[in-house]
């Protein structure tokens, strides 16, 4: 499965913005996909997931309020839209599928940089 995530930007604080990823190839093997972010020197970390069925939402407590995860399964695109934004939400956002019968996500797309100016 091949992803590719898109939409980010320079946004101010309080604005909203929306992230898409759009997957290509065996995607009928995809059971969830998900945004995670990455800030300056840190780790990865985990934003948002869902079930590619639909449903099955589940997000950070640092998100949750504010980003809503949605999928469009006819267009085989993932989005996350991003309100109240703040400038601690600055990263690089990518998208990623969990397989059927997998523990973790294995495939991910190229991310794309968010900068939230205060």
């Amino acid at each position: 499965v091949q992803l590719q995530a898109s939409g980010g930007g320079l946004v101010p604080a309080g604005g909203s913005l929306r992230l898409s990823c759009a997957a290509s190839g065996r995607t009928v093997s995809v059971w969830r996909m998900g945004w995670f972010r990455r800030f300056p020197g840190e780790e990865r970390e985990f934003v948002a997931d869902m079930s590619v069925r639909g449903g099955g939402a589940t997000y950070a407590d640092s998100v949750k309020g504010r980003f809503t995860i949605s999928m469009d399964n006819g267009k085989n695109t993932l989005y996350l839209q991003m309100n109240r934004l703040k400038p601690g939400d600055t990263a690089v956002y990518s998208c990623a599928a969990r397989f059927f019968g997998r523990d973790d996500y294995e495939s991910w797309g190229r991310g794309t940089e968010l900068t939230v100016s205060s």
